[in-house]
């Protein structure tokens, strides 16, 4: 089996091992293909090699229909980290909270969108006014005013394009910020920097789990984390569009 090894020399204590830990819980779910674990130390990860092909409607598919598998394998509670796991996971190179919280509108604002906001403010990426109308559609989701009766689903947490790799037997998953969440998260990150055959795997997702009425209208509320995340290191236009899908988040109310 061919490897890939990846390395930091300046990790935080458990950056590899929380990896690691994340992609053994998704794989337990047996939905969506994850690559496999060869070895975890400090500072390095070693991983199955995915040998990448051309992305088709075929893979995204079963892709689709895989990943509703996964989410419905669920969590013990929304914000928890895979089990056995204690403390902080990563998403990139930023660490964020994965603390059991009852109800997920409580945990979405303070563990996925607050935590970054006051760096993006530093950063000049986030203007103060801004960070305040994000804040006003944080309480607004912490007092509950999305949540349903859906079960914390066990998510792939940094579902990007990037970390969906396509090969000869499917789509592979990796680098993920796995824990308890709301399955409409992991799709909504997926649309926002594009995906292959998108519709195809939300058709197909749809048809092996249904998504709730009024999902498309509520992507920018789910996509309020990875704009906070990309808001506090990658430049103003992120933080333009953070305070864009806050706004929205505010008019579903």
């Amino acid at each position: 089996m061919e490897q890939h090894v990846k390395t930091r020399s300046d990790a935080p204590a458990g950056f590899f091992a929380a990896e690691a830990a994340g992609l053994s819980w998704l794989a337990e779910a047996r939905g969506a293909r994850i690559a496999r674990v060869v070895e975890v130390v400090e500072g390095r990860i070693t991983l199955e090699r995915v040998g990448e092909a051309r992305p088709t409607a075929d893979a995204a598919r079963a892709f689709g229909a895989a990943l509703a598998t996964t989410h419905a394998a669920g969590a013990d509670a929304f914000g928890s980290p895979p089990p056995g796991w204690r403390g902080d996971i990563f998403i990139g190179r930023r660490s964020q909270p994965a603390r059991p919280t009852p109800t997920w509108g409580a945990f979405y604002a303070a563990q996925r969108v607050e935590p970054f906001l006051a760096v993006a403010v530093a950063a000049g990426n986030l203007s103060a006014s801004g960070a305040a109308l994000v804040r006003r559609a944080c309480a607004l989701i912490a007092d509950g005013a999305f949540d349903d009766d859906e079960s914390p689903a066990r998510l792939h947490g940094d579902l990007w394009a990037g970390n969906v790799l396509w090969s000869n037997e499917g789509v592979v998953l990796i680098d993920p910020a796995a824990h308890g969440g709301h399955r409409e998260t992991d799709l909504a990150m997926l649309a926002l920097f594009g995906c292959p055959f998108l519709e195809e795997i939300v058709a197909s997702y749809d048809a092996a789990h249904p998504l709730r009425e009024g999902w498309r209208a509520r992507v920018p509320l789910h996509q309020l984390h990875p704009l906070a995340v990309h808001a506090a290191g990658h430049g103003p236009s992120y933080g333009r569009a953070l305070v864009s899908a806050a706004e929205r988040t505010l008019a579903l109310r």
